[in-house]
């Protein structure tokens, strides 16, 4: 039998990215590294062995996958869902559902001074 193969999010298809241990410079595929002329768009798996960080110079092994980083949390074919809430990224969801909330406790806080 074959199986399906399975469907990945759009978080899961980003390119993941990469945070030195030591200094806590982070590797951004989109980005590359104009130091060490990484051009934007290389897999940090792509990278030779010898690169190093650009910051404090700690080897490629001193790095840990962090995961794709600004990517909607969703499928593709759900984006247009939503009232466009679909299409934000998990960061932008959380300033949205927090800052509704603070904005909610400020207006039950202004109520009191009403008489």
């Amino acid at each position: 039998m074959s199986e399906q193969a399975k469907e990945q999010t759009l978080v899961e298809q980003a390119p993941d990215n990469y945070e030195c241990r030591v200094c806590g410079y982070v590797y951004e595929p989109s980005k590359g590294d104009g130091k060490s002329n990484v051009s934007p768009g290389t897999l940090f798996t792509d990278i030779s062995n010898d690169w190093r960080c650009p910051v404090c110079g700690a080897r490629k092994t001193q790095f840990d996958n962090i995961g794709a980083n600004d990517a909607p949390s969703g499928f593709q074919e759900n984006l247009q869902y939503g009232f466009g809430v679909n299409t934000m990224t998990p960061r932008q969801k959380n300033l949205l559902i927090f800052g509704a909330l603070v904005v909610g406790f400020l207006f039950f806080l202004s109520l009191y001074g009403l008489h």
